[in-house]
């Protein structure tokens, strides 16, 4: 079986083995399709066609898989950069793999680019309307994106206008004329879904998409209809069935029913921090950010078997993402939790997932446990098989030997029994008491995800990169004549120096990205002063990086990574070492130089923001939300190299594991054998600070007393 979504760049084509259905009612929450294959190619090349692609056409996401979900589970959808995560979300959400059955209802929250107004799209894809409306306040939109209310109201109003007109045909016109609007929805849903789709099941969307237009053709022969040639036995039914439709709209949107819709919104709402007064706020006028918290809100409010979200907890502050992670986990308490897949660089938000899908090697493998565990279990199978490949090898050495031995001897019979035991292998192995009758397979390691930082060069005399002495800031105020604006920053006291590794957590709008600025000299203060070590050099991480960079992209349509580099390093480094840098930074080759900046995924540019930032050797390093676009293989990466790096690193981050590592210097399991070179080191200073209303103040029990204090806010939040 084949499917086919076509778009104006790429096409996602999905063919898996025919599946057969149980007589029994299906349960909608899982997924068992065999043989899967996925391929994303040219749009054009693939409607020209109008079948799957070959080998060699397109790329391939995946070959052969086993795509298994498990009613009300939640899955971590994990894998590198590039490997088809989200095209394989798309295709699941959109059913274009055969064996989804139309009457799934499926959610799906998927991080979009800039070219998309740099918001999320959380698309419904069982139900027809979805779109929001302009001019809707925040709490408007996300009820309406679970209930459809409007346009139920619309329907009612047609119907209401004929069955309350004085003219007998009334009630009949509305009825048709709501009757004719449903079946023009049917038939836009048909076209698009025959577009969508080829091979059997495109064939078989054709033909209800033939058969819709055919209805639609025959209504409106009945919707023309003249008052004289309607007889009064149709008047009398139709006008009957008017009412008995009306009253069943009304129940969609009877005022009890549409309180409790309102009150869980409210919940949501405030789980992601709106306020009362934000969620009053017009959708139009919210900056992207929280404009991806309103299509979460959405996503979360909505009914569904299966919920997909995409980097859910990006533009989230620690609030947010604890309240996030505690709802999730919860809704294994209702009667048929939907099924959850979720993709996220945090790991300790991921740690509410039941179940590891690990998309590697154009396939998916499973796990039933947390990513460390799946990590430990990886490493001791390594070990494991290792020791029984070592003894297989000396159990064979020693048969040679025994062989060679007796064949000096003239022992025919016992050289033949040990020559017919080694080329079988058929010895039993001491090891687990396992018969090993082949040769063993360890598994190959993929090339570790690594970043390359350069040591900052030598400042020549001592003191303090970076400090704020007594610092405060306020907005200007917008009109003349207007009051004051108040503190957003007040008595900041700081100093950074070589080797201090300094966290700043806080919750969203408490000035944190404002200390950054005023760090980096973009912003200025309005009183006390900041000095700077006057040999430092400084590499400043914006959260809005990424974005930027995507618009440049979209402004110079050809710019590659390379092709930028050689232009902003003005000849200080040459072609070479640039693309050292850049290949240090998993921007090797090709992908550096050929490859539009337009095309490259997230997390590339995010190596491309480093490169930029690191080629002139800092001695500081300030990172606002530098992980938001990495995979989580790529931030351990990266947390890693900070450790152990000789400069100073300023870091604003909402991952927690992130900062443990960063700041803190903590070790997980798996590295601690890696670990404490650093009673070799200088000792660092390590700092983790709270901003809470313009005012730094010191944790001194680091990350975790910040979370302690989370946790009992998003423990009053739910239980409010």
């Amino acid at each position: 079986m084949t499917s086919m979504a076509s778009e104006s760049v790429a096409t996602i084509v999905c063919t898996c083995k025919q599946t057969r259905f149980d007589i029994a009612t299906p349960d909608y929450r899982e997924l068992d399709v065999e043989g899967l294959n996925i391929t994303v190619s040219s749009g054009a090349k693939a409607a020209a066609k109008g079948k799957s692609k070959s080998k060699g056409e397109g790329i391939e996401i995946l070959n052969n898989a086993k795509l298994r979900l498990k009613a009300g589970q939640r899955y971590a959808l994990v894998g590198r950069n590039g490997t088809g995560k989200s095209t394989l979300l798309k295709a699941i959400a959109e059913k274009l793999i055969p064996g989804i059955p139309e009457e799934t209802r499926v959610v799906l929250l998927q991080q979009t680019n800039i070219t998309d107004e740099n918001l999320s799209d959380a698309k419904d894809y069982s139900r027809s309307s979805n779109t929001g409306s302009s001019g809707l306040s925040v709490l408007e939109e996300v009820i309406e994106r679970a209930t459809a209310r409007q346009e139920v109201q619309r329907e009612i109003d047609v119907l209401s206008k004929g069955i309350e007109s004085a003219d007998a045909y009334g009630a009949l016109r509305g009825l048709r004329k709501f009757r004719y609007n449903q079946l023009q929805k049917d038939l836009f849903l048909k076209d698009k879904d025959a577009r969508l789709r080829s091979g059997a099941r495109g064939m078989q969307a054709r033909k209800a998409l033939i058969a819709a237009e055919k209805e639609v053709a025959a209504f409106e022969t009945i919707y023309s209809q003249k008052n004289e040639e309607i007889t009064s036995e149709v008047l009398a039914k139709e006008t009957s069935d008017a009412a008995d439709m009306l009253a069943e709209l009304e129940l969609q949107v009877e005022p009890s029913k549409l309180a409790e819709v309102e009150s869980r919104a409210k919940k949501i709402l405030t789980g992601l921090g709106f306020s009362d007064l934000y969620m009053e706020k017009e959708v139009s006028s919210l900056s992207g950010g929280w404009k991806m918290r309103t299509s979460l809100a959405a996503a979360l409010l909505q009914d569904c078997d299966i919920l997909i979200l995409d980097e859910p907890t990006n533009f989230l502050d620690l609030f947010g993402i604890m309240w996030l992670q505690q709802h999730l986990t919860t809704l294994a308490d209702t009667p048929e939790p939907p099924t959850l897949v979720l993709v996220s660089h945090d790991r300790d938000f991921i740690s509410l997932c039941t179940d590891l899908l690990i998309v590697k090697d154009k396939d998916l493998t499973y796990f039933h446990g947390d990513l460390p565990t799946y990590e430990s279990s990886r490493a001791e199978k390594k070990v494991y098989l290792t020791k029984m490949k070592e003894a297989k090898e000396k159990q064979k050495e020693h048969i040679q030997q025994t062989i060679q031995k007796n064949m000096k001897e003239g022992k025919a019979k016992e050289t033949k029994t040990r020559y017919d035991r080694l080329s079988r292998g058929r010895r039993s192995l001491t090891i687990a008491g396992v018969l090993n009758r082949a040769d063993i397979d360890i598994p190959q390691d993929e090339r570790p995800v690594s970043f390359v930082l350069p040591e900052p060069p030598d400042l020549r005399f001592p003191g303090a990169l970076l400090s704020l002495e007594k610092l405060a800031f306020r907005y200007p105020s917008n009109k003349p004549g207007k009051t004051v604006q108040p503190l957003v920053l007040k008595d900041i006291t700081l100093s950074v120096n070589m080797g201090d590794r300094i966290g700043i957590l806080g919750l969203n709008g408490g000035g944190k990205s404002t200390l950054i600025k005023l760090l980096v000299e973009e912003t200025k203060p309005t009183s006390g002063t900041l000095s700077i070590h006057p040999r430092l050099k400084l590499g400043y991480y914006s959260q809005h990086a990424v974005e930027t960079l995507q618009q440049m992209g979209i402004g110079e349509q050809d710019l590659t990574g390379l092709g930028l580099m050689v232009r902003e390093v003005s000849g200080e480094l040459d072609e070479g070492q640039l693309r050292r840098l850049l290949g240090s930074l998993g921007l090797p080759g090709r992908l550096a130089s050929d490859t539009p900046i337009r095309k490259l995924s997230g997390g590339q540019l995010v190596r491309l923001e480093l490169a930029r930032i690191l080629w002139k050797a800092p001695h500081c390093l300030v990172l606002d939300e530098a992980t938001t676009h990495l995979d989580y293989e790529s931030v351990t990466a990266l947390r890693e190299a900070l450790k152990s790096w000789e400069g100073a690193v300023v870091v604003v981050s909402h991952d927690r594991w992130f900062l443990r590592g960063v700041v803190e210097g903590l070790n997980d399991d798996q590295d601690s054998d890696l670990s404490d070179n650093e009673e070799n080191e200088i000792p660092r200073r390590r700092v983790v600070y709270r901003l809470k209303a313009g005012e730094l103040v010191v944790l001194e029990g680091g990350v975790q007393q910040f979370e302690n204090i989370m946790e009992k806010r998003v423990r009053k939040v739910m239980n409010s």
